[in-house]
């Protein structure tokens, strides 16, 4: 059975680089954080190939549409998937998706936050297949993100020692 990283290359997905932060933002955490065979990933937002902040902004089920939040959740998840490359060189020393916790920003009364956060799963599991991408996962709704963005999401995984 082939490798994330041999899955990525399959299916032609390049990951994006570092995210660009606006001027004068400054993050005081890292991206991820290894604690023995843990790896906890702080929040990431949807990034465009190049590394920049990606659209639509905004509240789903008001200016951003099912579908677009659920495309923005992909692009989470590729941008996740980007700062976990860097951090262990191979995204094969991940042997388990513990949870995962997604944050849509919500209009009023939007209810389809799963669905919303169907398309990080989908993503995952089709990377790392069944077994290593099975995952516990949040899906809420929250009045507001930071940098308007529509989807943010957090996880921890098990890793391989180095």
């Amino acid at each position: 059975m082939p490798g994330a990283d041999e899955k990525l290359a399959a299916l032609g997905i390049v990951l994006p680089p570092p995210l660009k932060l606006p001027p004068g933002m400054v993050l005081p955490f890292p991206w991820v954080n290894v604690r023995g065979d843990r790896a906890y990933i702080s929040g990431h937002g949807p990034q465009e190939p190049d590394g920049s902040l990606a659209g639509p902004f905004g509240a789903v089920g008001e200016s951003v549409s099912l579908d677009e939040a659920r495309a923005s959740a992909r692009k989470v998840g590729l941008s996740m998937l980007g700062s976990l490359k860097r951090e262990f060189g191979s995204l094969d020393r991940i042997t388990g998706w513990c949870r995962v916790h997604g944050m849509v920003n919500s209009a009023l009364r939007f209810t389809e936050t799963p669905a919303v956060m169907n398309g990080f799963s989908d993503l995952i599991l089709e990377v790392f297949g069944p077994e290593i991408g099975r995952h516990a996962r949040t899906a809420i709704g929250v009045a507001a993100l930071p940098l308007n963005f529509p989807v943010e999401i957090e996880a921890e995984v098990v890793i391989e020692s180095s």
